[in-house]
């Protein structure tokens, strides 16, 4: 069966496989991997300097040269501090400071993860990287209008299909159609009720029925049927992020990698505990103990700073009990394949499954 292709044509990839930006789990060398066997590699920037932008930029085009790379920042605005609930929340973690001998006195909040701004845009104007996708909406229009005119193609993520409509009237060019089954954290903007999410192969052909540009399908995609039934559906291109995190590329940890391998179709959850904002990752001591949706986290990015002591005490244990263990609902199929190996597999079954 033929499928639609713009978005090959737009980001000038050979095959329409995207890879996710995952923080916290990937630098250049997935990118690079993944571009060089012709999708395209994306950077995480929202926990980067300038500085390291710039650095992981170099090392993916010395790596991958005359390969497109994606950009990816967050669209978030930035909460102000409040010290009631920062208490109350500190005071909900107080059995588990406990239990590893953690002052909560000596934690110092910290926002975690930077929305994009006129620094970031700066960044984006000197690198000209040719594609830049962002999270939860988008920048302010002047912002926009100067990523524009870089001549980089821009991708937005949509949850909804009114959120894909909102997309499409203010400047992106490529809709991210991402499913409920998607790991790490949901692009929803116009809501942060949960309740609307949709499913990845419902959510597909209604915005690309809604919506006159290019859909890529993000979210509970691990293999070469998921891909090519995304593509049945009207899909462009497919947008994969757990599938990448056990490759020897990733740089996912230790206890997120063993969680990972031993993970089933209903080990994920969608949980705000780690960021004050709704993400799906694998259930951990934190999430039963709490509930994986709770109201005393902090808005985000501030949930995250009373929880870093934590993380670092129970992974130096070997433990992930406290730590945003990111994974999509497909996580059983992902496995341990090198990622340039791995794209080139799943792009030449799904071929053979739509009959090209």
């Amino acid at each position: 069966m033929k499928f639609d292709t713009r978005v090959q044509s737009l980001l000038g990839i050979e095959i329409p496989l995207v890879q996710a930006p995952m923080a916290g789990s990937q630098g250049s060398a997935l990118a690079i991997a993944v571009a060089n066997a012709g999708g395209l590699g994306s950077l995480p920037c929202a926990m980067l300097t300038a500085a390291a932008i710039r650095d992981e930029v170099e090392r993916f085009r010395v790596g991958a040269p005359g390969r497109p790379i994606n950009l990816n920042f967050f669209c978030h605005t930035p909460p102000e501090p409040d010290e009631r609930r920062e208490a109350d929340w500190r005071a909900a973690l107080a059995p588990c400071y406990a239990e590893f001998e953690i002052d909560p006195a000596s934690i110092t909040a910290g926002a975690g993860r930077a929305p994009f701004d006129s620094d970031f845009c700066a960044v984006v104007e000197e690198l000209r990287p040719a594609v830049v996708s962002f999270h939860f909406g988008l920048p302010d229009v002047a912002l926009l209008a100067r990523v524009r005119a870089t001549g980089a193609v821009v991708l937005g993520s949509a949850t909804t299909v009114d959120e894909a409509r909102w997309l499409a009237a203010n400047g992106c060019d490529v809709i991210i159609a991402q499913g409920v089954e998607a790991g790490g954290h949901r692009g929803m903007f116009l809501s942060l009720d949960t309740a609307t999410q949709v499913g990845t192969m419902a959510l597909v052909p209604q915005v690309v029925r809604a919506v006159d540009l290019p859909v890529i399908a993000a979210g509970g995609i691990g293999d070469a049927r998921g891909i090519a039934a995304a593509l049945a559906l009207g899909a462009s291109a497919v947008q994969l992020g757990t599938a990448y995190l056990r490759t020897p590329e990733a740089t996912t940890s230790a206890v997120h990698r063993a969680a990972l391998a031993t993970a089933t179709d209903n080990s994920t959850a969608l949980t705000n505990l780690f960021s004050g904002r709704p993400a799906r990752g694998i259930m951990n001591e934190l999430m039963y103990e709490l509930g994986p949706l709770s109201g005393l986290a902090p808005e985000f990015p501030l949930a995250s700073g009373a929880l870093a002591p934590l993380r670092a005490a129970a992974e130096a244990a070997g433990r992930g009990d406290y730590s945003p263990l990111w994974a999509g609902q497909a996580v059983a199929l992902s496995t341990e394949e090198p990622a340039g190996e791995l794209t080139a597999r799943l792009w030449r079954e799904a071929v053979a499954i739509l009959g090209e």
